[in-house]
């Protein structure tokens, strides 16, 4: 076991780089904004006051805490939109390097902030972290994705989400007013965000670039069989290599497709509506079990975890309805919740994230990455601002609207997604194809 975690060490290495500067950046700066919420709010009408001597009305505080928290989303989806030309152009291991200019300048910002009496400077500060998580939960994935062995790429490109919950956990720890969270240092908790911008800095370039970009981006096969020697250790990469000359073959005079291109190409277009129904479904995030996903399967995970949360929703609405009648109710629907959150980190929370990777070919992925990343983004703020509404409306039937899109959703992955465990990127993208030409291909074969 030893000998087989040594051969594969850069891989690990590459893991590890990739994801502390990428995934687990999107869930600690989700969660170090909390515990000084109240802190900022009074430095905010502290500044108001030194500036124009009146003091602010709550709801005005509220209103400007509010451009803080947006800040981050509306980062999130510029650096969604920018994350598939970066990827492009500079690769997807130095397109990760670059993101993290972003959270060193919005670093600076939050330690100035206090220094120079401008709140402001957060606003803008969260904004440069936003692209920062933008551009990281779309290359992380890719990158990993490409960079893994056929058996366990799932598993690979899957581990973006243990740091993700990482860096929700120790958001929220380090947030504690014994830790950075008092009154004097949420300055610095703000600022922490370089921690792990720095250290990616120092281990991601010893990472070798994906192979697949080098070989069928870049057309340099000495470089990307440079980068499987690392990646693979001793192990014997032949026919790996083989079945990437095979998919350059295949996609030899195609160049990279940009956004709108995936709207007018049919041979995506099955694709394209499967990264639609996933984004717009996984409105959450969560942890994932992902050393099941290429033991089980995608669509195996994605099917249970969103049946799983249809049974955790109906019970969650019966025990909201009787928890005034009944008195061990309320445990119950707790119970439904971390029910509700763990089916969801099963499958959809890890794996959606996964699909663009496998579905899309090398010269439409960083395209639809920017579609699933988008959707990502748009769809929490859609729905933070919607869910008040919902819960005033509905009451304690207010899941119904989540459970029928889950329900929805398994049904379309059963019936729509097929499996992609254990396949090559190029049988896949074979596969989708006959899909997508399937009317085209029965008539030629008919007139045959």
């Amino acid at each position: 076991m030893l000998r087989k975690l040594l051969q594969i060490r850069y891989l690990l290495l590459t893991i590890f780089a990739a994801c502390i500067g990428g995934t687990f950046q999107y869930g600690f700066n989700l969660t170090i904004i909390n515990a000084p919420t109240t802190f900022i709010q009074n430095f905010i009408n502290e500044t108001w006051i030194e500036r124009y001597g009146t003091k602010l009305e709550s709801w005005v505080i509220t209103l400007l805490w509010t451009f803080i928290v947006a800040g981050y989303s509306i980062g999130g989806l510029v650096g969604a939109l920018i994350a598939g030309p970066m990827a492009v152009r500079f690769g997807r291991r130095n397109s990760l390097l670059l993101s993290n200019i972003f959270i060193l300048v919005g670093a600076l910002l939050m330690v100035l902030s206090r220094t120079a009496t401008c709140f402001e400077l957060i606003i803008v500060g969260r904004f440069f972290y936003g692209v920062n998580s933008g551009v990281g939960l779309n290359i992380n994935p890719m990158y990993l994705g490409e960079s893994a062995p056929k058996e366990i790429r799932g598993m690979v490109a899957l581990s973006f989400a243990p740091f993700t919950a990482a860096g929700l956990v120790l958001g929220q720890t380090i947030g504690l007013r014994e830790i950075l969270g008092s009154e004097d240092l949420w300055p610095l908790l703000l600022a922490s965000s370089a921690a792990p911008a720095i250290i990616q800095l120092m281990t991601l370039p010893w990472c070798p670039e994906s192979p697949r970009y080098l070989l069928i981006d870049r057309e340099d096969k000495n470089m990307c069989m440079k980068a499987l020697r690392k990646l693979r250790g001793e192990i014997n990469f032949n026919a790996e290599m083989d079945e990437m000359l095979e998919e350059q073959k295949a996609l030899e005079g195609q160049r990279s497709k940009k956004l709108w291109d995936l709207f007018r190409d049919r041979s995506v277009q099955r694709q394209l509506i499967i990264t639609f129904v996933l984004g717009s479904a996984m409105q959450l995030c969560g942890n994932d079990a992902n050393l099941f996903i290429d033991r089980l399967g995608r669509r195996k995970l994605l099917v249970g975890g969103y049946s799983l949360m249809v049974g955790s929703g109906i019970l969650f609405s019966i025990s909201l309805t009787l928890q005034d009648k009944i008195t061990w109710m309320p445990y119950l629907s707790m119970a439904c919740i971390f029910a509700s959150i763990l089916s969801f980190g099963i499958g959809p929370a890890g794996v959606t994230g996964v699909i663009p990777m496998e579905i899309f070919d090398q010269t439409a992925r960083p395209a639809a990455y920017m579609i699933n990343g988008s959707l990502l983004w748009i769809n929490l703020t859609i729905v933070g601002m919607l869910f008040p509404f919902i819960v005033e409306g509905l009451g304690s039937f207010c899941y119904i609207p989540f459970l029928s899109i889950s329900f929805l959703a398994a049904l379309f992955i059963g019936f729509f997604l097929p499996e992609t465990k254990g396949k090559t990127l190029l049988e896949i993208s074979q596969e989708f194809h006959k899909c997508n030409f399937k009317t085209q291909l029965e008539q030629t074969e008919t007139k045959l």
